[in-house]
Order: structure tokens, then sequence, then C-alpha cells
């Protein structure tokens, strides 16, 4: 019994090592994203579409989202993704309440067993659908309309 509570005491203390979790910089993704991308290439097509926000159901997209949400820390394989982590990355001008109820109306458990890379495709294509998923569309146009009025 005591060697369980040993084991246990371990592993607590290496969760709360890591500290809290905390939402990432737009340069920390940034960086993920070209790692992500250097680690699951896309094709000039593939990346075009993304730009255009748009997500096509392809393998090589589905494992650079999956990438990507891990890289974020707010997707895991055994879990899937964190609800509350979604919300503080990605509620934009929302509350973090209003994010969080849209972020768990996202959370499948999957029943269905699929692969990671579908279990994350699935979550991201419900965020992209929702208010959060207009937010992020609005801010990234935004900043791709900064971008060329500067060039």
């Amino acid at each position: 019994m005591f060697k369980y509570l040993i084991v246990c005491l371990a592993l607590c203390s290496l969760v709360a090592a890591d500290g809290p979790w905390v939402s990432k910089t737009a340069d920390e993704i940034k960086q993920i994203r070209v790692e992500c991308l250097t680690e699951h290439p896309l094709s000039a097509e593939q990346i075009s579409k993304l730009k255009n926000l748009e997500f096509p159901d392809e393998s090589e997209v589905r494992q650079y989202l999956l990438c990507t949400a891990l890289k974020l820390d707010i997707f895991c394989t055994h879990e899937g993704y964190h609800a509350d982590r979604l919300a503080k990355q990605f509620k934009m001008d929302l509350s973090e309440e209003e994010a969080l109820v849209i972020a768990q109306g996202c959370i499948d458990n999957n029943e269905q067993k699929s692969p990671a890379d579908e279990w994350a495709f699935r979550g991201h294509k419900c965020m992209m659908a929702s208010k959060i998923g207009e937010r992020v569309r609005a801010y990234i146009r935004a900043k791709q309309a900064e971008a060329a009025a500067k060039a």
C-alpha cells in the first residue's frame, strides 16, 4: 500500500511541477505552426486553403492540425480537447464562461475510437463553426488586411 502512495505522490509532483497551463502568445502560435508545417508538410494548394480558413478533411491537413493542437497543449491523444484550455486560448472578445460553454459543446469522447487526427479534426471543425470560429476568422482576416496594406 505504501509503495502505491509513493508512486501517486511522485506522479502528482510531476504534474504540479509543470505549473498551471498558460495560453500561448501569437508568436508562440506562429512558431508552433512553422514547426508543424515542417513535421507535416502540406501542398501549396492545402496551404492556400488554410490561409483562406478552409480546412479540407485530408490526412495531411488533419495531421498538421493535430500537431498544432498537441503543441498548444489543448489536445491530448487520451482525453481529446481540454475545453478549459480551448476557452482560455481562443476566447477572443467573448467572456471565458461563454467560450467555455462553446468549447464544451465541441468536446466528444471519441466513442467511435477514431484515430487522433480525425478526433482532433472533428473538434477543430466544430470550434470553427461556432461563434469562436467567427471571431478567429475575423481576427485573421484583419491581420491579413493589415499585412497587405503594409506591403
